[in-house]
């Protein structure tokens, strides 16, 4: 596995240099994935958990957070009354979290600020970190045991995305593959299941502009059938940290706006193979990491 491109460290002291961004390489440099140090002994896990630390102390400074936090709250509060006015029975008043493809936050600056967001947002919608389930193919025994100290449920099986849910849950997914998310609408294609999900991550529009539509409909059908009835609002960032949270929305999908969409966009939706993809963007489960 190749070295992060966006991850520029100078020095031991681990400053971090911007780094310029290659159009269409956005999963390709989430693959942070240097390993150049084990960080295996306790002194390097608690250096590592310093450095998190210090993050969080970063990112809570930033104007860009205080807008974070507020779009982040009220859509959650939104998502909880469209709940209870559809079913109040289904929501038992707690909410979930799953992090996919965070990086190797040991050796990757930007994997390590979005870590340090991810702990924000966690905090800020009062969930306890042993409900917020993270995995990563390429998390090292250290990261493993520094997310655990954290209080993470660290997941041991990829998922490739393919969870199901049954309450308000929050996916955090910056800069993942395009697979990933289709393969998540996929899991939890109904009119019921899909206002359960708020997704952080990447723009779905953003991706309908950078491909054809024939390939989008053939590929990533479920993402595509779903752009028209998706909530996406913006979510901005500072020009320092513009290259470890570009091109971010918050994705929400409506009851009423999923009502829009024909009957037979729910029939019998199969599994996705992606047959034609050269560059799926995601590791799977048979390829191991």
């Amino acid at each position: 596995m190749q070295a992060c491109s966006r991850c520029n460290m100078a020095g031991s002291g681990g400053e971090w240099q911007q780094a310029r961004r290659r159009k269409g390489a956005a999963r390709r440099e989430k693959q942070c994935q240097a390993a150049d140090r084990d960080f295996g002994n306790a002194e390097d896990k608690s250096r590592i958990q310093r450095r998190i630390t210090e993050a969080i102390a970063e990112l809570r400074g930033e104007e860009f957070w205080l807008e974070w936090k507020e779009l982040l709250s009220g859509s959650l509060a939104s998502e909880i009354m469209g709940t209870l006015e559809n079913d109040s029975s289904l929501y038992s008043g707690e909410l979930d979290c799953v992090c996919y493809g965070l990086g190797s936050f040991s050796t990757c600056i930007s994997s390590r600020y979005q870590l340090a967001m991810l702990i924000l947002l966690l905090d800020t919608l009062r969930i306890p970190p042993v409900q917020c389930s993270v995995f990563d193919p390429v998390f090292s025994p250290a990261e493993h045991e520094v997310l655990q100290a954290l209080g993470f449920t660290v997941l041991t099986e990829n998922e490739e995305g393919k969870r199901p849910v049954s309450r308000p849950t929050l996916f955090y997914l910056i800069h993942c593959g395009k697979a990933l998310y289709n393969n998540l609408l996929w899991r939890n294609w109904s009119p019921q299941a899909l206002p359960w999900l708020t997704i952080v991550g990447n723009s779905f529009h953003g991706i309908q502009e950078r491909m054809v539509q024939r390939d989008l409909q053939r590929d990533y059908s479920f993402i595509s059938d779903v752009i028209c009835a998706c909530e996406e609002t913006a979510l901005p960032c500072s020009p320092r940290f513009l290259d470890v949270f570009n091109d971010t929305v918050l994705l929400r999908f409506p009851h009423e706006r999923l009502a829009s969409l024909p009957p037979h966009t729910w029939t019998q939706p199969s599994e996705p193979e992606y047959l034609h993809c050269e560059d799926l963007e995601i590791i799977q489960r048979d390829q191991g990491s």
